[in-house]
């Protein structure tokens, strides 16, 4: 996959078939649109083109928008990639460019730089300043500049919005089978192993510490959690806890995965850890040795779930 990191990056000799959005999740309803653009790429000879931006049009437009995203955008580009998609074009946003008029926005990106054959596009998507243009507009232009305009169904819209909603609100749940029954994937946090204060040692439990730099990825319901890490080609399977430690007085957040039977340093590597089912809540206990009884029932829990895979 080819990756541009502004529209104006973008160079191609060949007719492309284009869709854009945010596609925070890239999950199930958003694969239905890209499987389409890549089955109409190949039938059509045209290049599949992603638009996509950065940061979210709702973190620049709205000032109080504290809007949590399913995917970095790092994230976002493997998941693109794994799809199939021939190009990919992440522009900043900003307000510059939410200024740009409709016309502006067909004429000088869709038609003069990215030679549009084909957009498949929602029928309630708006464009333009002020979101003034619809659908109706885009086909008036399409006519006008020579290039086709698929609408993509409500019902298939219904599935992206809904997906997207019931993703965010079943992480924050706790609800991981509901989450990843909707993404199409195990939901998953990338991050940096750091040391830690190193107390999952005294417990007999040692843990990597994950640190996610950036502050807009959606962190799930804290608790404990079974998980798997691809590390060196290996499959690993583990328990993670996110939450406070609040049996040893913990003030702030933290991430925290045990590998079982792993012997491993992870310091300094960058790690992915996909979430396959939520334990239990994070509770405080009344003293060490009760909250190591509970960390030998969870891996108990953990490796009868793990076994029957």
């Amino acid at each position: 996959m080819k990756i541009f990191n502004s529209i104006n990056d973008f160079s191609s000799t060949k007719k492309t078939i284009l869709t854009l959005g945010t596609f925070d999740g890239v999950h199930i309803g958003h694969r239905k649109i890209l499987e389409k653009i890549l089955q109409k790429a190949k039938n059509d000879n045209y290049e599949s083109l992603v638009l996509t931006f950065f940061p979210h049009p709702r973190m620049v437009l709205q000032e109080q928008s504290n809007i949590k995203l399913l995917n970095t955008i790092d994230e976002k580009i493997d998941l693109l990639q794994d799809i199939g998609i021939e190009n990919l074009v992440i522009h900043p946003f900003d307000e510059k460019f939410s200024r740009l008029t409709a016309e502006e926005f067909v004429t000088t990106i869709l038609v003069d730089r990215f030679h549009i054959q084909k957009i498949i596009i929602g029928h309630d998507h708006r464009f333009g300043r002020n979101r003034t243009a619809d659908i109706d507009d885009l086909i008036a232009f399409g006519e006008q500049y020579d290039f086709e305009v698929e609408q993509i169904s409500v019902q298939e819209i219904n599935d992206i919005s809904v997906s997207s909603t019931k993703i965010r609100k079943a992480l924050l749940e706790g609800d991981m089978a509901l989450a990843n029954d909707y993404l199409g994937y195990d939901y998953f946090l990338t991050g940096l192993i750091v040391k830690g204060k190193q107390l999952g040692r005294t417990l007999g439990f040692p843990t990597a510490n994950l640190k996610i730099e950036e502050d807009y990825k959606l962190i799930p319901k804290n608790g404990v959690y079974i998980v798997k890490s691809i590390i060196n080609k290996k499959t690993a399977f583990g328990m993670m806890n996110i939450g406070f430690n609040p049996t040893v007085g913990g003030e702030k957040q933290t991430i925290e995965i045990h590998y079982f039977d792993f012997n491993e340093d992870l310091y300094d590597q960058k790690i992915a850890v996909s979430i396959l089912h939520r334990i239990r809540s994070e509770q405080k206990f009344e003293s060490i040795t009760l909250l190591k009884e509970q960390l030998k029932k969870d891996a108990s829990t953990a490796n009868a779930y793990i076994n029957k895979l």
